[in-house]
């Protein structure tokens, strides 16, 4: 599942599209809160878009939950069947993400882009810190589109910039927007083949 993801999306782009969606951008945010990343692995700072009086303000948080019990970092969460109405949510600025394929190291790595936009976001949900771990969010997944169906057996959902207020604010039901976009809305490249 998508543990990967990578972030160049220019401060101009990021304010633009804010100011599209009227989405707000906080005076005392710059460049500085969106920096740039190839890899975005589990357990990495990376920055999110939440709600923040009444405009959308990037904050950094850890990529993943602390483990509970036995298991490992929560980096992934399946979104079916569940209701986030009283999570805190949040969205993912990313550039792309990535899947990989084979059973061997270094697997294929597969790059994941937004067709028509310079950046997406992804549905995620975030919790505050607790004890010595800083505050953190997880990615939500759903059932593969076409586009990455061949790639893996889930994916991240991805929100068109439309319902970006949508998820923050909930103004519409999860099965509206934790579902795959439709053929043709991801464009995909092979950036690692793999050792198969």
């Amino acid at each position: 599942m998508c543990n990967d993801y990578e972030q160049h999306i220019r401060w101009a782009e990021y304010c633009d599209m804010m100011q599209k969606l009227e989405l707000g951008i906080p005076a005392h945010q710059s460049e500085f809160d969106l920096p740039q990343a190839d890899d975005i692995r589990v357990n990495d700072m990376a920055p999110v878009m939440r709600a923040a009086r009444d405009y959308i303000e990037l904050s950094p948080m850890n990529f993943s939950f602390p483990p509970t019990g036995r298991g490992g970092p929560v980096f992934n969460f399946r979104s079916e069947g569940r209701h986030f109405d009283d999570s805190r949510r949040c969205l993912i600025p990313a550039s792309a993400f990535f899947e990989f394929t084979g059973k061997k190291y270094p697997k294929a790595k597969h790059r994941f882009a937004l067709q028509d936009s310079p950046f997406l976001a992804i549905a995620s949900v975030w919790r505050e810190g607790q004890g010595n771990h800083p505050a953190a969010f997880t990615i939500l997944t759903t059932m593969p589109g076409p586009d990455v169906e061949p790639f893996h057996n889930r994916q991240v959902v991805v929100l068109r910039p439309e319902n970006w207020a949508a998820w923050i604010y909930v103004t519409k039901s999860e099965t509206e927007l934790l579902r795959p976009l439709p053929e043709g809305s991801l464009t995909v490249e092979t950036v690692r083949a793999g050792n198969d």
